[in-house]
């Protein structure tokens, strides 16, 4: 009977923490698209280009989804002002953009994909995260990783088109972090 009256209370309190840690599908992160489902958005509706690059075997780009892109202020920038791509870095299909066919290339154990080599300006650092105006033209690639409230300003300041008239550090100077 003890070990019950033990035992009950210790289950409430684990299924309190999954409870807890769980997310509802209106809390699901990003929405994530291919890079060729975002190009054919944006030629409908536009909005800018948001790309995570990333490989399978980076350990600070799983740190990144877990911590970042998980977050609910994050998620939903991304999801309001960009059209929100993954682009693994090793992918092996041929990807067309601005005319160009961008093929994976043969490297060492992995190889890699042209077009991620363009967008990161052949510096092949990962995670690296590449925003592209409403035209496709590259705006910024930004290596490393990003915690959500660094990751929210920058984002938000290009998502909301503040880059078109104001240099980073006035915009930055009056940001209002939701955190």
């Amino acid at each position: 009977m003890k070990k019950l009256l033990v035992m009950i209370p210790a289950a409430l309190g684990v299924l309190l923490i999954t409870a807890m840690t769980l997310r509802t599908p209106e809390e699901n992160p990003v929405k994530w698209m291919s890079f060729e489902e975002a190009l054919k958005k944006s030629k409908a509706e536009k909005r800018p280009i948001f790309i995570d690059v990333y490989t399978d075997w980076c350990g600070w780009c799983k740190v990144m989804d877990k911590n970042t892109f998980s977050d609910p202020q994050v998620a939903k920038l991304l999801n309001e002002k960009f059209y929100a791509v993954k682009f693994n870095a090793e992918q092996h299909e041929d990807i067309v953009f601005k005319g160009n066919t961008f093929k994976f290339v043969p490297s060492g154990q992995n190889g890699y994909h042209q077009l991620a080599a363009a967008l990161l300006n052949n510096q092949l650092s990962y995670p690296t995260v590449v925003f592209l105006d409403e035209e496709f033209n590259m705006l910024q690639p930004l290596p490393g990783y990003r915690k959500a409230p660094e990751f929210h300003m920058m984002a938000q300041f290009i998502g909301e088109g503040h880059y078109k008239t104001e240099k980073w550090e006035a915009w930055q100077s009056r940001y209002k972090s939701p955190y």
